[in-house]
């Protein structure tokens, strides 16, 4: 098995960001479903939350996970942009 990264903190850092992103995904499917007022507020305070993990993560591992987690982020902040419209 290849270990494109062996360092067990970034690695935890990246794991904490795809997890703060995975949530966020889960609260932007819910506030575009169910678009109340507090749906919507779970979902942005899920957006700030994805993203202080990613500002934790260390982009000089040169991990791709931290790529994929920024792109995903992008992503749901469109999805969360639609509902502020």
């Amino acid at each position: 098995m290849t270990r494109y990264n062996s360092n067990p903190v970034g690695n935890n850092f990246v794991s904490q960001a795809h997890n703060s992103v995975d949530a966020l995904h889960g609260a932007v499917s819910q506030a575009l479903s169910h678009p109340t007022e507090q749906t919507i507020q779970q979902a942005e305070n899920s957006m700030e939350t994805a993203e202080n993990a990613l500002h934790e993560t260390n982009p000089a591992l040169g991990n791709q996970g931290v790529d994929l987690a920024e792109e995903l982020l992008a992503e749901e902040k469109s999805r969360l942009g639609k509902l502020n419209k």
